[in-house]
């Protein structure tokens, strides 16, 4: 299998996620960078016009999943990228309010790889 070009970011405020969903995703293959804010992911979008698909994150301090989708739709260069949102929040409602705030899709934590990877194969 070879390495997809297109990138994966992955914005979470929690060293560990991003470390566990790096190393998951890298040995299926895919390149993924990751930052640490939602402020950090769009200087990363801003400079890198590989970005195919975001992960985010949901709760996060400073900028929420839900603020930086709503930032994200509103900016002509990034309202295009798709963003699959990975939460904590699996209560009832909560995935139709990811995808009302304009996730494409929805994956509660812990992470079910499977799920996961059929959702970014649909942008990648």
């Amino acid at each position: 299998m070879e390495v997809k070009t297109k990138k994966i970011l992955i914005i979470d405020d929690d060293s560990r996620n991003i470390f566990a969903l790096k190393a998951v995703l890298k040995a299926k293959k895919y390149n993924c960078l990751a930052a640490n804010s939602a402020k950090q992911g769009f200087d990363i979008l801003a400079n890198d016009k590989d970005v195919a698909v975001v992960l985010m994150d949901m709760m996060m301090p400073d900028m929420d999943g839900y603020q930086a989708m709503t930032q994200m739709k509103a900016h002509p260069e990034l309202k295009t990228v798709p963003v699959i949102a990975v939460t904590a929040q699996a209560m009832v409602g909560d995935k139709e309010r990811c995808l009302e705030a304009g996730a494409v899709g929805y994956v509660s934590k812990p992470v079910n790889v499977d799920e996961l990877v059929a959702q970014l194969n649909n942008y990648l």
